[in-house]
């Protein structure tokens, strides 16, 4: 049944955290598309960053599961997914990360005659499947994971301009503290497991109660890029009213996740992230638009 098998393989790359990182490329293809006469871009550029996006978290993903299926069998938690369960075959799985890595260097064609993106796309596609394999010898994979979602606000902005300028590279930092400290947050859960299977994390490394330290600071330093894109760009009054609803959120976040009770974990992990990316793009949107 396609519609079933469609379904299997958006569940296995996990589909809805696409809204993690997309907004943050979008914006930054906005702040990249806007200028003081108006809005510039083609049509196939915003096609282009939608296709370049959902193929290489896509085929990111599906490596991820692919070569963590052993530790995923073992683990309670991921005990479920799709290649331990026999749902997915781990070839069938091989394939489709093949073929959303070719779409996705395919896909930087439709940014012609702009080359920079065609030339960066494995260099960038490397880095993100390198993730899958860094918990197996270091603590700062949560990092890794950080500087791989933060590529997408500064790769929308050079397929749109071909260029680089500091106003991506705030949002990227931005990015990159918030998806750390995040993450670090999410690997509470499986402390014990990395504990008893060789497997390297900050929690693993500090203990929650540390973790959740470092994960807190990550997001306190987050504000700091997000003031500085505002003052670069220059963004008005009502972008920094959405850094301010932020730095509420990240402390909602913080209140969600105590080291006694990680109950709401994830809750604090996709509700309030989720708000988080796609708030900053909405007011990002109307502060250039007003």
């Amino acid at each position: 049944m396609p519609m079933v098998r469609i379904r299997d393989y958006l569940e296995l790359v996990r589909f809805s955290h696409t809204l993690f990182a997309l907004p943050f490329a979008l914006l930054g293809a906005a702040l990249a598309a806007h200028g003081p006469d108006g809005w510039h871009g083609r049509a196939r550029d915003w096609v282009g960053i939608l296709l370049c996006m959902a193929l290489a978290r896509s085929a990111a993903m599906a490596f991820n599961r692919l070569v963590d299926r052993d530790y995923d069998a073992l683990n309670p938690r991921t005990a479920g997914r799709h290649i331990p369960t026999g749902q997915l075959s781990a070839p069938a799985v091989a394939l489709f990360t093949i073929l959303c890595s070719a779409g996705f260097v395919a896909a930087t064609l439709l940014f012609l005659p702009n080359r920079w993106p065609l030339y960066l796309a494995v260099p960038v596609l490397l880095w993100l499947l390198a993730y899958s394999y860094t918990k197996r010898f270091t603590s700062l994979s949560h990092f890794w994971l950080g500087i791989s979602l933060s590529l997408a606000p500064i790769a929308a902005w050079i397929a749109l301009k071909g260029s680089i300028a500091w106003a991506p590279v705030f949002l990227a930092l931005a990015v990159f503290l918030w998806v750390a400290g995040f993450d670090i947050i999410y690997a509470c859960q499986d402390v014990e497991f990395d504990r008893n299977h060789g497997l390297q994390s900050i929690p693993k490394a500090l203990g929650v109660s540390g973790a959740l330290r470092i994960a807190a600071l990550c997001h306190a330093l987050m504000l700091a890029p997000l003031v500085g894109l505002g003052v670069v760009y220059p963004l008005g009054q009502i972008y920094f009213a959405g850094v301010g609803a932020v730095a509420l959120l990240l402390i909602y976040e913080h209140f969600l996740v105590r080291p006694a009770d990680l109950s709401r974990l994830n809750v604090a992990f996709f509700q309030v992230n989720i708000v988080i990316s796609i708030g900053l793009l909405a007011v990002g949107m109307v502060d250039l638009l007003v």
